[in-house]
């Protein structure tokens, strides 16, 4: 897909796709639930889409409606053994949290996906949900997908995790569900916490200590359907956020974002930048709070994303990359291996094709240093088939001098169905 810059600025309001996380999670949720659970807003990629299918195999009625998903739950112990092995597609969280559920099943279940899944590592989730009881197998033996799970009774663990990892976090939680006595994970900082607000929204009985990086879970509750309305996804929002803040006369309104602090990073690494964002009509839905971003074009400063902060925005660093691009001065992010074993290794295809435009910026182990200030010229992008790295270039592209053409730009379906259509839209 060719690209192009533009020499007007961005205008206009868009609501972008539901937020992935939460969306995810009200499939899971719900199915595990008494009663019907109805979702709107829902995000239909291919991620969420895969969570869909799977739930449906283990026995799960969801129907898929214009303007809501609902899904008839059967209960914490109502799913039922699958007749062939469980697609997770391209989607880390569906693979990783469904373990956390599987675990505590009463059958065994083959989980498997695409290649970038069967690279992904898994052994993160394993090492504690074996801890707990549970029988599971890495079927190449490399700690990767396929994993054949077998249900067992579980024990309730105390689990100090290693990583700041939201899907290791909701894995453990997850199958606290069905352990004996109470679980709990510390962190070394806070991830994401939507698991946290959802679960206790329908009823379970969820402790958490902020001071100590600390959720436990009491097992065995009885989980009620719920209306939920998903808000707007802040990591779909970040490449319009990007975008109206590097092209020259721009203001874009972004409706009904999800601000979660523990998800919202990208806002205090903005406001560090000099980006001129406003939040408007701040509101809570079902725990959720959210607002308006209103967006204008900015003058950029480098600045240090490191620490406590990379778990609220690690989904936002290849764009961040990018605006790092058009500030005045050194970006430097670090404290994000992580980045290395996502759809994509990220600080490497966010480096090799940074540099292909013309972009001073350097790996390091654990994230990049970014020189600011120099002009990008168009190139051919390999988006590696990521998502989020195909839509930091497609944002690129927008300030850069000639054509730049992204290999496999079609990949952001996973996430962003009718990405560049939003984009086009708002172009004056």
């Amino acid at each position: 897909m060719i690209f192009t810059s533009i020499s007007q600025g961005l205008k206009g309001e868009l609501t972008v796709p539901g937020d992935k996380s939460i969306s995810h999670r009200a499939v899971m949720f719900g199915s595990l639930a008494q009663g019907t659970t109805s979702v709107t807003h829902f995000l239909k990629g291919a991620d969420c889409l895969s969570t869909i299918q799977c739930f449906r195999k283990l026995g799960v009625s969801i129907e898929e409606k214009e303007d809501r998903l609902l899904i008839h739950g059967k209960g914490l112990h109502g799913l039922q053994e699958p007749s062939g092995w469980l697609d997770t597609g391209n989607s880390g969280t569906t693979t990783r949290l469904i373990s956390g559920i599987l675990a505590g099943q009463t059958f065994s279940t083959t989980l498997n996906g695409d290649a970038s899944i069967q690279s992904r590592p898994m052994g993160r989730i394993i090492k504690p949900l074996e801890h707990m009881g549970a029988q599971i197998i890495s079927l190449r033996q490399n700690g990767c997908a396929p994993l054949q799970i077998t249900g067992a009774p579980l024990q309730g663990i105390s689990y100090a995790s290693p990583v700041a990892s939201a899907q290791v976090k909701s894995a453990v939680l997850l199958a606290g569900l069905y352990a004996d006595g109470i679980t709990s994970v510390t962190e070394p900082a806070l991830s994401r916490d939507h698991t946290e607000r959802m679960l206790e929204s329908f009823g379970a009985r969820i402790h958490v200590q902020p001071e100590t990086c600390t959720a436990s879970v009491e097992p065995d509750p009885v989980l009620l359907g719920q209306e939920i309305r998903v808000p707007g996804d802040i990591s779909s929002a970040a490449y319009f956020i990007a975008a109206a803040c590097i092209v020259p006369n721009s203001e874009v309104l972004i409706r009904q974002v999800g601000i979660n602090p523990t998800r919202a990073g990208i806002l205090q690494v903005c406001k560090a930048m000099g980006a001129d964002i406003t939040l408007v009509n701040e509101s809570s839905k079902e725990g959720e709070p959210v607002a308006d971003l209103l967006v204008r074009s900015s003058s950029l400063s480098g600045t240090v994303i490191e620490g406590a902060m990379i778990p609220t925005l690690i989904d936002e660093l290849p764009i961040l990359a990018v605006m790092a691009c058009f500030a005045k001065g050194v970006t430097i992010i670090r404290d994000a291996a992580e980045l290395k074993v996502k759809e994509s290794n990220r600080i490497d295809a966010m480096v090799e094709n940074l540099s292909a435009m013309g972009a001073q910026i350097t790996a390091t182990e654990d994230g990049m240093i970014v020189e600011g200030g120099r002009a990008l010229q168009g190139a051919v992008i390999d988006s590696r088939l990521d998502h989020r790295i195909a839509m930091s270039f497609a944002v690129a592209a927008l300030q850069a001098l000639g054509e730049t053409k992204i290999k496999g730009a079609s990949c952001v379906e996973i996430s962003y169905p009718g990405f560049y259509e939003d984009l086009k839209s708002l172009s004056v």
